[in-house]
């Protein structure tokens, strides 16, 4: 315990300078002084400079720089020049790296506006950003997957099998309820429709087109993108948040080699079986509405066996590869460009799923475009 409690004195003889003066010893368990007194002094004679002396003290600790840190920030809130320059070069120093970077301040609820905070040029910043971070991240998987073509990558087996393995088989049971339920839906509202015009078996057309086509590889890749792209996402920031992935870099290996590499192609292994059970499933979920509309299970099969043919299929598999791409580029790339910390993991799984599924709606009409002008 300090014998010389430490004070403060103002010095307040010319009302535009003030000075501060420090003495005692400030150090943990002498008992600092409270900020606020000295802020109410402050506010009261509204000086524009604050100069403190640092001359009387012998002993000082991390007490004495939260007291300057709380002065400087006032100060600087205030528009007070404050005059440190009698500390000494230590604690100078201290205060600098203190000071270097100003605390977030949330704005007012009544001061802030959505348009405010909409600007052209920086949105367009920062969409030329995205955009440049985005081909850079392309360009990389590509030079990755060109060396493991010539089987000079660092990607293991092991690692693509238990990827295969995550985002396959652990996805059964999502896949099966979504897949029997949208079905469902497409017999409902095709059998309500159809059967205003005595047209009622036509809805295992319905139904067998739209989802080789549409439904059956879309409702999997969103299901996917908020499965495994989200946890993709998850797996590479936790990584990068323990810089796991700087070890590998200095180990000299690849990160895309070892992390992207595998869970992309794990990715695109899995996405078309996923596709080929949604499409058996949500057929069969058609058919437990065409039974209840009169349709017989023998009708109802014979006409789809008609409907299915091998462009509705292959459309819907060239439609699952890429979108097996996209959400794992979109999963990787919000992973690998993570924040070093618990909220940006957050922020960047959350990230992964939102991108993804614009990937997949871009990707998706620019697909039907492609074959309506192909007559495919």
């Amino acid at each position: 315990m300090s014998d010389t409690a430490p004070v403060f004195q103002l010095d307040t003889t010319q009302s535009d300078t003030l000075i501060l003066a420090l003495t005692g010893d400030w150090i943990q368990g002498a008992g600092a002084p409270d900020f606020n007194d000295l802020r109410t002094n402050l506010n009261a004679l509204s000086p524009k400079t604050l100069i403190v002396h640092f001359d009387n003290i012998e002993q000082w600790d991390s007490i004495l720089m939260a007291f300057l840190l709380q002065c400087s920030n006032h100060c600087q809130d205030k528009g007070i020049a404050l005059d440190t320059t009698s500390l000494p070069e230590s604690a100078q120093r201290l205060l600098d790296v203190a000071t270097a970077v100003r605390p977030h301040q949330r704005p007012e609820p009544g001061d802030y506006h959505w348009l405010t905070s909409i600007n052209p040029l920086r949105m367009l910043k920062a969409t030329m950003g995205n955009i440049r971070e985005s081909l850079a991240f392309i360009g990389e998987v590509a030079m990755a997957l060109a060396n493991l073509v010539v089987g000079k990558a660092n990607t293991r087996y092991v690692d693509f099998r238990a990827f295969c393995y995550q985002s396959g088989p652990d996805a059964f049971a999502i896949i099966s309820l979504i897949s029997i339920l949208v079905g469902m839906i497409l017999g409902y509202l095709g059998a309500v429709q159809l059967q205003q015009f005595g047209a009622g078996i036509y809805v295992a057309d319905l139904v067998v087109i739209g989802t080789l086509r549409e439904m059956g590889a879309l409702m999997t890749a969103v299901v996917m993108a908020g499965r495994t792209g989200a946890a993709y996402a998850a797996q590479l920031g936790t990584m990068q948040t323990n810089e796991e992935i700087d070890a590998i870099v200095t180990l000299g290996i690849s990160p895309m080699e070892f992390l992207v590499v595998p869970r992309m192609l794990a990715l695109v292994v899995m996405m078309p079986l996923l596709t080929i059970y949604a499409d058996v499933l949500g057929i069969l979920g058609g058919a437990l509405v065409a039974g209840g509309m009169g349709i017989t299970p023998l009708q109802y099969f014979n006409q789809a066996s008609a409907a299915v043919e091998m462009n509705h299929i292959m459309v819907g598999l060239i439609k699952s590869v890429t979108f097996a791409l996209l959400i794992a580029v979109a999963g990787c790339r919000s992973g690998i460009n993570s924040g070093r910390s618990s909220a940006a993991v957050g922020q960047a799984a959350t990230q992964a799923v939102v991108t993804a599924i614009i990937y997949l709606i871009v990707a998706d009409a620019a697909i039907n475009i492609l074959c309506q002008q192909l007559d495919y």
